[in-house]
């Protein structure tokens, strides 16, 4: 007996994975988002509302990732995007 796989080869169905793709990086990038405020905010570090607006509205996973790893030395908020 075969089975009809059409489906998993439409349009329908890539348009379909591609949303998914979208909302999988989307999600990965307010966990960077929350990462990078939740080390600041364990740390005691005062984050400015132009702090915030710069992490929040920043949508490369990268530069999150590196603000994060300099979240957990820095010794102000400020401090995170010194070298950009």
């Amino acid at each position: 007996m075969a089975v009809d796989l059409s489906f998993y080869k439409s349009y329908i169905a890539e348009e379909i994975r591609d949303e998914g793709r979208a909302e999988g990086r989307a999600e990965g990038r307010t966990e960077d988002v929350l990462d990078v405020l939740d080390v600041l905010d364990v740390r005691g570090i005062h984050v400015t509302e132009a702090v915030r607006e710069r992490i929040t509205s920043c949508g490369d996973p990268e530069t999150l990732r590196r603000w994060h790893r300099r979240a957990i030395t820095a010794s102000t908020a400020e401090e995170i995007f010194e070298a950009e």
